[in-house]
């Protein structure tokens, strides 16, 4: 496929680590034809994020959703294995899974009633005659399914490219930030009720970029710790707003994190004075067992730091003052839909539960402090790129010239487009 864009000695962007300066091209935002390049080099390729096992813990469980631009169902069948298939009779093509979540032993297309299974296995239709004895044998029309599914820590991954490597390779070092969220419960974590869901004018990878950038924060999020340090009890009381402190890393395959140490309370486990007697109990006893499950250092690490986890492309999970994995979905150039859901231990406590949504609510949801601001600066960002042809690039520098990068650093945004550049080069 032809693209508008200029290609370098770099491919699309410029990489010029001799002199620290790191471009992409804006063009990369606005161009039907990179979308349609990306969704073909990208999503069709890379191993997407679905779901999490805990939203379909019972047989028979399913929920319904677009992922890398197809509508799936991932379901958990009789057998207790989890399936994933695409969202379209094999009949005439009418949409068989019409509600976002269920339980039910079959879906039946509402269109001329072919039934499957939740292993995605033809079982019936209303009426056999006019079919030759063997229509329906050897699985001929049983739903489709994606090249390859996979788990880990109960995190559900899809691929649709046949030729595409294992899982675990794919997710290289970010596994271990998988395992630093999976590990923070004794009994396996749980997606809890409810889901936010909300739409943005804007390219999909301004909030890749936005998700895992440290350097915006105090400019951008003013206003929220402005409150936060007008509430008493809200923050460690050693935490200095002009400091963001912490690293950011490279973790291969273009996925990257920022962790740093958390200046606010943390479900699992940090207490703040805002939260009282009853809740410093509760999350001292969390503390407690994650030192003796993980040892002090491990333990400190889960309870202590915030992280902002990108798995290339468009997975994102902010382990901040509440547990969110968020996944969004380009469907023009200017235009994506955005999902998220608070993720908890199972055998949270209540009161620490009522914290942790609460937050999921005040900073994180698209009504609270973080997210409209975010989609403010992201919106203002794509109308800017149209002044092109006379402003080409946008500059994501920050941290070049330095050996060790910091928090504020944009070396996770590096990560992420220079992946993106090599699969789009290829």
């Amino acid at each position: 496929m032809n693209m508008p864009l200029d290609r370098g000695p770099d491919g699309f962007i410029r990489d010029d680590r001799q002199n620290n300066e790191f471009l992409v091209p804006r063009q990369a935002f606005t161009s039907d034809e990179v979308l349609a390049a990306e969704r073909e080099r990208i999503f069709s390729t890379c191993w997407i994020y679905a779901a999490h096992a805990s939203e379909i813990p019972e047989n028979n469980d399913y929920v319904s959703r677009k992922v890398g631009g197809r509508e799936l169902i991932i379901a958990r069948d009789s057998d207790g294995n989890i399936n994933a298939m695409f969202n379209t009779c094999s009949h005439r093509g009418a949409m068989v899974g019409r509600e976002p979540k269920g339980n039910n032993k079959a879906l039946v297309c509402p269109y001329h009633g072919w039934t499957f299974n939740m292993a995605g296995k033809m079982v019936g239709q209303p009426a056999d005659s006019g079919f030759p004895d063997d229509f329906f044998a050897d699985g001929k029309k049983d739903l489709t399914h994606p090249a390859h599914v996979d788990v880990y820590r109960d995190f559900i991954f899809v691929n649709f490219d046949r030729a595409a490597g294992t899982l675990v390779d794919y997710l290289a070092d970010a596994a271990d930030y998988l395992d630093i969220v999976a590990d923070q419960s004794a009994i396996g974590m749980e997606v809890t009720e409810g889901w936010q869901e909300y739409s943005m004018d804007a390219n999909w990878k301004l909030l890749v970029e936005n998700s895992a950038d440290g350097y915006h924060a105090i400019t951008t999020h003013a206003s929220y710790f402005d409150y936060l340090q007008a509430t008493n009890g809200a923050f460690r009381t050693d935490f200095n707003p002009t400091d963001v402190g912490g690293r950011c890393y490279s973790l291969g395959n273009g996925h990257a994190v920022i962790e740093y140490g958390a200046p606010w309370g943390r479900p699992v486990a940090q207490w703040v004075p805002q939260w009282g007697d009853e809740g410093k109990v509760a999350v001292e006893k969390l503390k407690a067992d994650l030192v003796e499950r993980h040892g002090e250092e491990r333990a400190a690490r889960i309870a202590e730091k915030n992280r902002n986890i990108l798995i290339f492309p468009n997975l994102v999970i902010n382990d901040i003052m509440a547990l969110t994995i968020r996944t969004f979905q380009p469907i023009s150039t200017d235009y994506m839909e955005i999902r998220a859901v608070s993720l908890a231990p199972k055998e949270e406590h209540p009161d620490v539960r009522r914290y942790r949504q609460y937050n999921f609510l005040e900073f994180l949801g698209p009504a609270g402090f973080a997210t409209p601001d975010d989609v403010e600066m992201l919106q203002l960002c794509q109308m800017g790129y149209q002044n092109m042809p006379e402003v080409v690039w946008n500059d994501i520098s920050k941290g070049m010239n330095r050996a060790e990068n910091m928090g504020d650093d944009e070396l996770q945004m590096r990560s992420f487009w220079r992946r993106w550049n090599e699969l789009m080069s290829a």
